[in-house]
């Protein structure tokens, strides 16, 4: 069943130097851009992550520093992935819960704020594991009858993502054949960040889902107690976490301004 899209999707994933959002880098992304015409726009570039590769990274996705020595930094492609991304919705595989905010952790470093207010996040994992709870290569062999090779290779795990959601689609009747049902379908929780330290309640306030105010008003806790704002935005918390903080102080600042 091929996706209907009322605007491009951006399909990707990334091998990395490790599974620690705030501090590893990118060694290789893949994409296939999907536009509403059904055409296809695919390409893998590998990165120069700026610090050596751990062995136990190489030894699940094959690239050594030998491999990215003569690459270009994440920061010398910066724009250029910005304006790729500009506009879509993204889908992944356990994307909304590593992908995403590793890659926007690295466009922080680089100094550029991918707006992503208006995108719709599809992680396949999720939809995968609410159906059948299993990993990648199991969900391509289920799906669509095949063995995944080359396992961990960006381009396959990225390809092998988006034949699995076409399969999901012509297989669940129950799944509706567009970005905004299979975003909130493939989603968790209502998260506010990608991390879930925030989630929206019934009423759509926002909630901390951590630490001594967990199920507390976020915008109480920072009335009552400001420090615990810088102790958020001081702390080692995913960029991302900390943009959703510093929103709802802007806007009790706003509120507080209009009194």
């Amino acid at each position: 069943m091929q996706l209907r899209l009322q605007r491009p999707i951006i399909f990707f994933d990334l091998e990395t130097t490790g599974t620690n959002i705030t501090h590893d880098r990118i060694v290789e992304i893949s994409i296939i851009k999907v536009l509403p015409s059904g055409e296809e726009q695919e390409r893998t570039r590998r990165i120069n992550p700026e610090m050596p590769i751990p062995a136990e990274a190489t030894a699940i996705h094959h690239i050594t520093d030998a491999d990215v020595a003569n690459e270009p930094t994440f920061r010398q492609l910066a724009k250029s992935l910005a304006e790729i991304f500009a506009d879509c919705d993204i889908a992944g595989f356990n994307s909304n819960r590593f992908d995403i905010p590793l890659l926007l952790e690295e466009f922080h470093r680089a100094g550029i704020v991918l707006d992503l207010s208006k995108t719709r996040f599809v992680d396949v994992q999720t939809i995968y594991h609410k159906m059948e709870p299993r990993n990648l290569s199991a969900a391509y062999k289920y799906y669509c009858g095949q063995d995944l090779e080359a396992a961990h290779s960006a381009n396959a795990d990225t390809r092998a993502t988006l034949e699995v959601l076409k399969a999901q689609l012509d297989k669940y009747p129950e799944l509706t054949n567009d970005v905004k049902a299979l975003s909130e379908f493939s989603c968790h929780n209502r998260n506010v960040d990608f991390a879930g330290r925030l989630i929206y309640n019934d009423a759509n306030k926002e909630v901390i889902n951590f630490g001594k105010y967990k199920g507390q008003l976020a915008e109480d806790v920072l009335r009552r107690d400001p420090g615990y704002y810088s102790w958020v935005q001081q702390g080692d918390f995913q960029q991302n976490t900390k943009d959703a903080f510093a929103t709802i102080r802007l806007r009790i600042d706003a509120a507080r301004r209009t009194k």
